[in-house]
């Protein structure tokens, strides 16, 4: 990846929220803001359940329609 589109990238998140960014002098340090992906991790726990329920389903499904082939 080229530098200007990394450093695109980097704007985006520190835009977002999600980092924070430090130049001293040519050197620029990034790091993720503390809490910033909290949210992310609530929605994520929030799908997992209806996720898993749907996976289990399939599976049952699965073992059905082979079970019936066989």
């Amino acid at each position: 990846m080229a530098l200007p589109s990394f450093m695109q990238h980097l704007g985006v998140l520190e835009d977002a929220g999600i980092i924070l960014s430090h130049k001293h002098g040519r050197v620029r340090t990034v790091s993720l803001r503390p809490g910033a992906l909290d949210v992310l991790h609530l929605w994520l726990g929030e799908q997992r359940t209806p996720a898993e329920h749907q996976a289990d389903q399939l599976g049952i499904h699965l073992t059905r329609t082979s079970t019936k082939e066989a």
